[in-house]
Protein backbone atom coordinates (compact mmCIF):
# COMPACT_ATOMS: atom_id res chain seq x y z
CA UNK A 1 0.00 0.00 0.00
CA UNK A 2 1.24 3.63 -0.67
CA UNK A 3 -0.76 6.53 0.64
CA UNK A 4 -0.45 9.97 -1.25
CA UNK A 5 -2.22 13.43 -0.84
CA UNK A 6 -1.48 16.75 -2.43
CA UNK A 7 -3.08 19.72 -1.23
CA UNK A 8 -4.14 23.02 -2.63
CA UNK A 9 -4.56 25.88 -0.75
CA UNK A 10 -7.12 28.37 -1.71
CA UNK A 11 -7.79 31.69 -1.49
CA UNK A 12 -9.71 32.92 1.88
CA UNK A 13 -12.02 34.42 -0.29
CA UNK A 14 -12.60 31.09 -3.03
CA UNK A 15 -15.70 30.02 -3.56
CA UNK A 16 -15.59 26.04 -2.25
CA UNK A 17 -18.67 25.63 -4.08
CA UNK A 18 -16.24 25.48 -7.13
CA UNK A 19 -14.57 22.49 -5.34
CA UNK A 20 -17.97 20.54 -4.90
CA UNK A 21 -19.07 21.06 -8.03
CA UNK A 22 -15.88 19.73 -9.14
CA UNK A 23 -15.81 16.58 -6.92
CA UNK A 24 -19.78 16.88 -7.89
CA UNK A 25 -19.39 16.09 -11.73
CA UNK A 26 -15.66 14.54 -11.74
CA UNK A 27 -15.55 12.35 -9.18
CA UNK A 28 -17.14 9.27 -10.26
CA UNK A 29 -14.01 9.30 -12.74
CA UNK A 30 -12.04 7.41 -10.27
CA UNK A 31 -14.52 4.88 -9.49
CA UNK A 32 -13.35 2.07 -11.34
CA UNK A 33 -9.29 3.18 -11.12
CA UNK A 34 -7.07 0.13 -11.48
CA UNK A 35 -5.01 0.19 -9.04
CA UNK A 36 -6.45 2.70 -6.44
CA UNK A 37 -8.23 1.07 -3.29
CA UNK A 38 -9.18 4.80 -2.04
CA UNK A 39 -9.61 8.26 -3.24
CA UNK A 40 -11.13 10.43 -0.22
CA UNK A 41 -11.83 13.85 -2.11
CA UNK A 42 -11.22 16.10 0.68
CA UNK A 43 -11.71 19.73 1.33
CA UNK A 44 -11.95 21.91 4.42
CA UNK A 45 -12.96 25.62 4.80
CA UNK A 46 -12.67 28.97 6.52
CA UNK A 47 -16.27 28.98 6.83
CA UNK A 48 -15.91 25.76 9.00
CA UNK A 49 -13.28 26.92 11.48
CA UNK A 50 -10.26 25.85 9.06
CA UNK A 51 -7.22 27.59 9.28
CA UNK A 52 -7.53 27.45 5.37
CA UNK A 53 -9.42 26.83 2.34
CA UNK A 54 -8.15 23.76 0.90
CA UNK A 55 -8.96 20.97 -1.53
CA UNK A 56 -6.63 17.77 -0.17
CA UNK A 57 -7.55 14.42 -2.10
CA UNK A 58 -5.70 11.56 -0.38
CA UNK A 59 -5.23 8.32 -1.75
CA UNK A 60 -4.35 4.84 -0.54
CA UNK A 61 -2.96 2.93 -3.89
CA UNK A 62 -2.87 -0.95 -3.71
CA UNK A 63 -0.44 -0.92 -6.40
CA UNK A 64 2.38 1.27 -7.50
CA UNK A 65 1.34 0.75 -10.94
CA UNK A 66 -1.80 2.85 -10.40
CA UNK A 67 -0.28 5.75 -9.20
CA UNK A 68 2.18 5.79 -11.59
CA UNK A 69 -0.69 5.67 -14.37
CA UNK A 70 -2.89 8.39 -11.98
CA UNK A 71 0.61 10.69 -12.24
CA UNK A 72 1.36 10.41 -15.48
CA UNK A 73 -1.85 10.11 -17.11
CA UNK A 74 -4.72 12.43 -17.65
CA UNK A 75 -6.19 12.64 -14.48
CA UNK A 76 -3.34 14.60 -12.55
CA UNK A 77 -3.13 16.79 -15.72
CA UNK A 78 -6.54 17.92 -14.47
CA UNK A 79 -5.39 19.13 -11.69
CA UNK A 80 -2.08 20.72 -12.93
CA UNK A 81 -3.66 22.39 -15.87
CA UNK A 82 -6.86 23.88 -13.36
CA UNK A 83 -4.08 24.64 -10.42
CA UNK A 84 -0.69 24.12 -11.02
CA UNK A 85 1.54 21.30 -10.23
CA UNK A 86 1.34 20.51 -6.25
CA UNK A 87 3.72 18.90 -4.09
CA UNK A 88 2.58 15.22 -3.59
CA UNK A 89 3.15 13.76 -0.59
CA UNK A 90 3.29 10.45 -0.38
CA UNK A 91 4.51 7.53 2.52
CA UNK A 92 4.83 3.86 2.20
CA UNK A 93 2.08 2.09 4.17
CA UNK A 94 2.70 0.51 7.46
CA UNK A 95 -0.74 -0.95 8.26
CA UNK A 96 -4.56 -0.57 7.33
CA UNK A 97 -8.03 -1.57 9.19
CA UNK A 98 -11.44 -1.55 8.33
CA UNK A 99 -13.09 -0.15 11.49
CA UNK A 100 -16.78 -0.58 13.11
CA UNK A 101 -18.61 1.41 10.63
CA UNK A 102 -16.69 0.03 7.63
CA UNK A 103 -19.99 -0.15 5.59
CA UNK A 104 -20.98 3.46 6.05
CA UNK A 105 -20.17 6.21 4.01
CA UNK A 106 -17.76 8.12 5.23
CA UNK A 107 -18.46 11.99 5.90
CA UNK A 108 -15.04 13.25 7.96
CA UNK A 109 -11.53 12.12 7.67
CA UNK A 110 -8.99 13.27 9.81
CA UNK A 111 -4.86 13.26 9.10
CA UNK A 112 -2.14 13.27 12.16
CA UNK A 113 0.84 13.82 10.76
CA UNK A 114 4.00 13.13 14.20
CA UNK A 115 7.61 12.80 13.81
CA UNK A 116 9.54 9.48 15.13
CA UNK A 117 11.23 10.89 17.97
CA UNK A 118 14.88 11.04 17.65
CA UNK A 119 17.27 8.50 19.06
CA UNK A 120 14.15 5.94 19.40
CA UNK A 121 14.98 2.79 17.17
CA UNK A 122 12.59 2.97 14.09
CA UNK A 123 11.39 -0.22 14.29
CA UNK A 124 10.12 -0.01 18.19
CA UNK A 125 8.88 3.40 16.98
CA UNK A 126 6.78 2.25 13.98
CA UNK A 127 5.92 -1.10 16.39
CA UNK A 128 4.58 1.12 19.13
CA UNK A 129 2.51 3.53 16.29
CA UNK A 130 1.11 0.31 14.92
CA UNK A 131 -0.02 -0.79 18.20
CA UNK A 132 -1.60 2.54 18.86
CA UNK A 133 -3.53 2.71 15.35
CA UNK A 134 -5.05 -0.70 15.66
CA UNK A 135 -6.64 0.17 18.39
CA UNK A 136 -7.83 3.31 17.42
CA UNK A 137 -8.98 1.63 14.14
CA UNK A 138 -11.66 0.15 16.64
CA UNK A 139 -13.51 3.63 17.29
CA UNK A 140 -17.04 4.04 17.02
CA UNK A 141 -17.68 5.90 14.19
CA UNK A 142 -14.35 4.67 11.98
CA UNK A 143 -14.83 3.32 8.33
CA UNK A 144 -11.21 2.98 7.72
CA UNK A 145 -7.99 3.88 8.74
CA UNK A 146 -4.28 3.49 7.86
CA UNK A 147 -1.06 4.14 9.25
CA UNK A 148 2.24 4.83 6.83
CA UNK A 149 5.76 6.00 7.24
CA UNK A 150 7.83 8.98 5.16
CA UNK A 151 11.13 7.38 5.99
CA UNK A 152 12.80 10.72 4.08
CA UNK A 153 11.46 12.93 7.06
CA UNK A 154 10.41 9.73 9.54
CA UNK A 155 7.02 11.21 10.08
CA UNK A 156 4.36 8.59 10.50
CA UNK A 157 1.09 9.29 8.88
CA UNK A 158 -2.46 8.58 10.08
CA UNK A 159 -5.09 8.84 8.14
CA UNK A 160 -8.48 7.81 9.27
CA UNK A 161 -12.40 8.10 7.56
CA UNK A 162 -15.63 8.59 9.88
CA UNK A 163 -19.08 7.90 9.66
CA UNK A 164 -19.80 10.35 12.36
CA UNK A 165 -18.21 13.05 13.99
CA UNK A 166 -14.51 11.80 15.79
CA UNK A 167 -13.00 13.31 18.77
CA UNK A 168 -11.63 16.97 19.14
CA UNK A 169 -8.38 15.22 19.17
CA UNK A 170 -8.23 13.06 16.22
CA UNK A 171 -6.11 15.25 14.00
CA UNK A 172 -6.70 17.86 11.38
CA UNK A 173 -10.27 17.58 10.16
CA UNK A 174 -11.46 17.24 6.41
CA UNK A 175 -14.97 17.10 4.67
CA UNK A 176 -15.47 13.96 2.70
CA UNK A 177 -17.14 15.10 -0.88
CA UNK A 178 -16.85 11.38 -2.32
CA UNK A 179 -15.34 8.02 -2.29
CA UNK A 180 -13.59 6.25 -4.78
CA UNK A 181 -12.88 2.79 -3.61
CA UNK A 182 -12.66 0.55 -6.57
CA UNK A 183 -9.89 -2.35 -4.85
CA UNK A 184 -10.45 -1.00 -1.35
CA UNK A 185 -11.01 -4.98 -0.60
CA UNK A 186 -7.45 -5.30 -1.73
CA UNK A 187 -5.83 -3.98 0.69
CA UNK A 188 -3.91 -6.29 3.25
CA UNK A 189 -5.53 -5.77 6.88
CA UNK A 190 -2.89 -5.16 9.73
CA UNK A 191 0.60 -4.80 9.48
CA UNK A 192 2.00 -4.72 5.74
CA UNK A 193 4.90 -6.67 5.82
Amino acid sequence: MHAMQYEITLPADYDMGIIRERVATRGHLLDAFPGLAVKAYLMRERADGSPVNQYAPFYLWAAPEGMNAFLWGPGFQGIVNDFGRPVVQHWAGLGYAEGPAAASAPRTATRRRSPLPEGAPPAEAVEEALARHEAEARTDGVVASALAVDPRHWELLAFTLWAAEPAADAGERFRVLHLSAPERGKLARGRLW
